[in-house]
């Protein structure tokens, strides 16, 4: 099963965060990538190349994750699996305290 979510810094759609069965996959969308005043959106996802490829969930997109209590009243409240990474960011990373933010493509 796939999931996808948008990506936005700044409000400015940056790109696409992709969740398959082997990897998560990071796209920069075409407009932001060709873009040479648009910022990376993280120093370990840089503008370099197009698409990112990882086993485990990109780092930068873990640490917008909460932690500790906060993390357990969320995943409560909105019944969401302590251990579903993916699904915690699409539900919470949408009004973050940084520039980037996730939305939940449906």
């Amino acid at each position: 099963m796939e999931r996808k979510s948008e990506v936005y810094m700044n409000d400015s759609l940056a790109g696409y965060l992709i969740q398959s069965d082997e990897e998560y996959i990071f796209k920069y969308a075409d407009e932001y990538f060709n873009d040479t005043n648009k910022p990376a959106i993280s120093l370990t996802i840089p503008k370099n190349e197009k698409e990112h490829h990882s086993k485990i969930l990109f780092s930068f997109f873990f640490g917008l994750l909460s932690e500790g209590d906060l993390k357990t009243i969320q995943c409560r409240k909105l019944g969401i699996d302590e251990n579903d990474h993916f699904k915690r960011l699409i539900k919470t990373a949408h009004n973050t305290i940084g520039a980037v933010t996730v939305k939940e493509i449906e």
